[in-house]
């Protein structure tokens, strides 16, 4: 985590400035009109983005060496950390809304065994269960937006979006006799998927329980990382 929270530091000052750019990584999902290719995405938002996960990742498992010490489980905690961050680290330097499904969902994952770690524990078990299915929710609604995405646009590579936005501004989706404006609905649809892991209005009601795990999940969940990914 130290050498990641380096390289982070360094990518921070090399690109906050500059122009962005791809990193092509493998060949994804071609399946009719549907061209999907992995890459990193590397831009000032995604630089910025990268040190807090890195930076606030690297401090949390130096904590964790000290507070975890007294648990045999602690390979498993670690495990837990660093599948929590590459998540993380997935989601924030995706070039397509696949890949931020993907990291999205890692990052639900990693939560719900992270706030269960002490499986022992009843109430663990259930703080665990609860933020899965609430975050369920709010990534029910992402999904829908990033269907309507695919269906509107074409394409789900970020480029491809952005230079059709304008175009897009000026159709109307007509629901039961009632027209919207599309690009309402989809930004609709993706603030819900967002309101789930940043604890907003009615689904916030698993984050006091995610107290629940060891201290420094509180701090990766609540401070550091994945409530802020919402935002």
């Amino acid at each position: 985590m130290g050498l990641s929270a380096l390289m982070a530091v360094l990518g921070l000052f090399q690109n906050v400035y500059a122009e962005g750019y791809t990193v092509p990584v493998f060949s994804f999902i071609h399946v009719g009109t549907l061209e999907v290719d992995w890459a990193l995405r590397v831009d000032p938002l995604s630089s910025v983005m990268m040190f807090v996960v890195a930076f606030c990742s690297m401090l949390i498992h130096v904590y964790s060496v000290g507070y975890m010490s007294h648990d045999r489980s602690i390979p498993r905690f670690m495990a837990y950390l660093s599948f929590f961050t590459f998540a993380m680290l997935m989601l924030v330097t995706s070039d397509n809304l696949i890949q931020l499904f993907f990291g999205w969902e890692g990052v639900g994952v990693a939560s719900y065994l992270l706030i269960g770690f002490w499986y022992t524990k009843p109430s663990a078990c259930a703080a665990a269960i609860k933020a899965f299915i609430v975050n369920r929710v709010g990534d029910f609604a992402l999904m829908l937006g990033l269907a309507g995405i695919y269906l509107v646009f074409d394409s789900l590579q970020y480029d491809v979006i952005f230079a059709q936005v304008s175009e897009v501004a000026a159709t109307e989706l007509v629901v039961w006799g009632s027209t919207f404006e599309t690009l309402n609905v989809l930004c609709i649809l993706l603030f819900i998927g967002a309101m789930g892991k940043s604890a907003q209005l009615g689904l916030h009601t698993w984050l006091p329980d995610a107290m629940e795990g060891p201290t420094p999940v509180s701090a990766l969940i609540h401070a550091a990382t994945m409530v802020t990914a919402g935002v």
